[in-house]
């Protein structure tokens, strides 16, 4: 065999990555950043909690992680009042939209998503042979009508919707949430994004009963408790759905360290208030900074700020150019009319600091 033997739909696939890691450009660049701040990651560090524990699962390393998740089961689902059979746990909810894409997606089936939204589902979609169908975002805000009426056009059997949204910041009340699940055609299951639901205001979080059956919600323990590097995701779905997840997720996905890591995360709801506090002060900052250079920022329900440079996307990209030689790491929407924006994560004092002085340089750079 001169070389690897790939299904006519990986043959036809482009070599490519959702996101250019910041480590990849240090690379290129031969220096590291000054300021990360691209990745939507929590520069406020996890619980110190979560650190210890960590440290103590380290020493056990040469075991495999518990195949059940049980005790992280168990405390997330007292945590969201359900039972154990409604949660899954995974390698974080890039990994969970893989399998859940994998379960219900056969080659040629309808998917519902918006133009522009987080590219990692897009990823799993192709991946396993269905068919994208994208409804554009309405200003800043993805489109629940707009997304109702595609998924009812194509039949689509996933409706992926992010609230609050990656990469724009906004945010739909809870109420324009269930009303979208009222609404859902028969053959349509609602994937509900909620990796920023933390950070978000009061009202921004639907209630609803995890038996649900055309709902799967997934939530993370990467950005309010700043564990990305851990890859920890859960969903909350029907027990039907959630146990299917069994059949093919990788059951050993979970280290040791990371199952300690969330559990002790979880437990420590007072290192998450002090994070919520510090992300909404680190926000009035970042929108300071960003109408002091002339930029727009759009209200932030997440651990980032959207900042609308008020002109195109090629404008943004040399924005974002010009941000990188300076060793600052920001990223931008991908797709137009979003890629006028550029978006940057909240972080520490010396992090917003370092942003503070670089980006009018680089908007002097652009003149």
């Amino acid at each position: 065999m001169k070389a690897p033997i790939l299904t006519p739909l990986a043959a036809s696939l482009p070599s490519t990555v959702p996101f250019v890691g910041p480590e990849t450009q240090e690379r290129a660049l031969g220096r590291p950043f000054l300021a990360r701040l691209g990745a939507n990651e929590s520069l406020f560090g996890p619980s110190p909690a979560a650190i210890a524990a960590m440290q103590a699962a380290a020493s056990e390393a040469w075991m495999y992680g518990d195949p059940e998740n049980y005790d992280l089961k168990q405390a997330l689902a007292a945590h969201h009042g359900c039972p154990p059979e409604n949660i899954v746990v995974g390698e974080g909810i890039d990994g969970l939209l893989g399998y859940l894409v994998r379960l219900i997606i056969a080659p040629g089936d309808a998917v519902a998503t918006s133009l522009g939204a987080y590219p990692t589902f897009n990823f799993h979609v192709a991946g396993f042979g269905g068919t994208l169908h994208r409804a554009p975002y309405k200003g800043d805000h993805e489109d629940p009508q707009a997304l109702l009426d595609l998924a009812r056009q194509t039949r689509a059997k996933l409706l992926y919707l992010s609230n609050p949204d990656n990469p724009m910041g906004s945010h739909h009340a809870a109420a324009t949430i269930l009303d979208l699940i009222a609404n859902l055609p028969p053959e349509t299951l609602l994937v509900l994004d909620e990796a920023y639901i933390d950070l978000a205001p009061p009202g921004t979080a639907p209630v609803i009963p995890p038996d649900t059956p055309n709902v799967i919600r997934f939530r993370t323990f990467s950005k309010a408790h700043g564990l990305a590097g851990a890859r920890v995701g859960y969903a909350i779905a029907a027990a039907p759905l959630a146990q299917a997840f069994d059949k093919l997720r990788n059951h050993f996905g979970m280290s040791r360290i990371s199952q300690a890591g969330a559990l002790a995360a979880l437990r420590d709801q007072d290192w998450l208030a002090q994070v919520q506090a510090r992300v909404i002060a680190a926000r009035a900052r970042l929108n300071g900074i960003a109408r002091a250079n002339g930029l727009l920022p759009v209200p932030s329900a997440t651990n980032f700020v959207t900042m609308d440079c008020g002109r195109d996307g090629a404008y943004a990209r040399a924005l974002l150019g010009a941000l990188t030689e300076r060793g600052i790491f920001v990223r931008m929407p991908g797709v137009a009319p979003l890629d006028r924006c550029i978006r940057v994560s909240l972080g520490d004092e010396a992090a917003l600091a370092a942003f503070e002085t670089a980006l009018p340089e680089a908007l002097k750079s652009l003149a």
